[in-house]
């Protein structure tokens, strides 16, 4: 579900190829021995099949092998590396079609140095941030989709910094280049030669904390949509965000986004997100945790002005069966459109084993998570049988 099939352009294989050049000749200078090196890896299968018209079904292969290391240089401070790929072959059976598709690409790569209230990082990896789990005004940077147990998504290549201070309030700091997919909500990529800024900052406040955030990007339209927008090639866009988590009696938290993007062909230029959501763990058998979201989703000419857009309603329920199997659904309402999209998902875990069987029943126009992975096979109605092996 979170399952991106990414093209690798050459600017951005050159930055990978520099990260691993960077780790080898670490590797050759701190003169490593075995003992701070670890290997995993995750193999993945799926078979998924919705019998709505026209038939789909779809057999994934997916290999994630990961070399990790870890020197601490002192009492104080560490060096740390990582470096996994992503490894796949899927088969996509419709009707009297097939399309394969196989690739091998970096998934993670990067180098770190980090302290007691310091974290450096550089190269390919994940960031994200917010408290919202079903529909994320703060989905900058990943694509997890919160139907995804595996909470996979590919990464951007970036420098990030954050302290940390002895009052729980940290600082954030980001350097994106080479960058040449959407990310998040975006509907257009980013201009890969051109850097991407931002920084985020958060405080403790009353009963949990409450943050604020900012990112400055400058995008490109590509393929046949730039040939209709005259000479315009690109745009630029500020984002900001504040967002807050309060625990009470029950998990409480908000996100608000305002994205401005300097768009000529259009005069709704502001697009505001917003997300309001509680969690609390009923005492029920072994605990019913739930989880429920409301988000709105407008564009509009102005910042407080009139805006046209989407209305959703989520619910998450998970309980624990017993300490190998769990049963989890989730149900979304689109209250624009008056659908309901329906997911179910019983996992069974066994020593290095993890099988999971899922159900989905959802409307054929899928109006949420169109830019993550494979979200159309999963519109309408069907099952996917996900096998995961970690070792």
């Amino acid at each position: 579900m979170a399952y991106c099939l990414v093209k690798t352009k050459g600017k951005t294989m050159l930055n990978t190829k520099l990260i691993i050049f960077f780790i080898l000749l670490m590797l050759a200078n701190l003169k490593i021995s075995a003992q701070f090196m670890d290997k995993q890896g995750q193999l993945i299968n799926r078979v998924t099949i919705n019998p709505e018209k026209p038939f789909e079904s779809q057999v994934g292969v997916q290999y994630f092998p990961s070399l990790l290391f870890n020197k601490d240089l002192n009492d104080t401070y560490s060096f740390n590396w990582e470096f996994t790929l992503n490894m796949y072959s899927t088969l996509l059976l419709a009707d009297e079609s097939t399309d394969l598709d196989a690739k091998i690409k970096p998934y993670r790569g990067w180098v770190s140095f980090s302290g007691n209230q310091l974290d450096l990082r550089l190269g390919l990896h994940k960031i994200n941030f917010g408290s919202a789990s079903l529909l994320r005004p703060l989905m900058w940077f990943d694509k997890i989709d919160p139907r995804d147990p595996l909470q996979m998504t590919d990464g951007v290549h970036a420098i990030l910094g954050r302290y940390y201070f002895l009052n729980n309030a940290n600082i954030w700091f980001w350097f994106l280049y080479g960058n040449d997919d959407t990310k998040g909500w975006e509907i257009f990529p980013s201009d890969m030669e051109k850097p991407e800024i931002g920084g985020r900052i958060q405080l403790p406040f009353l009963t949990g904390e409450i943050a604020g955030t900012y990112h400055y990007r400058e995008g490109v339209f590509d393929g046949t949509f730039a040939d209709t927008l005259s000479n315009r090639t690109g745009f630029s866009e500020n984002r900001y965000a504040i967002d807050g988590k309060f625990d009470l009696e029950i998990g409480l938290w908000f996100e608000a986004a305002l994205i401005h993007q300097n768009l000529d062909f259009t005069k709704q230029q502001f697009q505001r997100l917003i997300n309001v959501g509680a969690d609390y763990t009923f005492g029920i058998g072994n605990g019913l945790n739930v989880i429920a979201e409301y988000f709105t989703y407008q564009q509009a000419e102005s910042v407080f002005g009139n805006g046209d857009g989407i209305e959703f309603g989520a619910m998450s329920l998970s309980y624990p069966l017993n300490i190998i199997n769990n049963l989890q659904a989730i149900v979304y309402y689109d209250f624009t459109n008056n659908d309901f999209y329906r997911f179910v998902n019983f996992s069974w875990t066994y020593d290095n084993w993890i099988i999971y069987i899922m159900g989905f029943w959802n409307p054929d126009n899928f109006q949420i998570y169109q830019n993550v992975g494979d979200a159309n096979i999963f519109g309408g109605y069907g099952a996917q049988l996900m096998l995961v092996f970690n070792n």
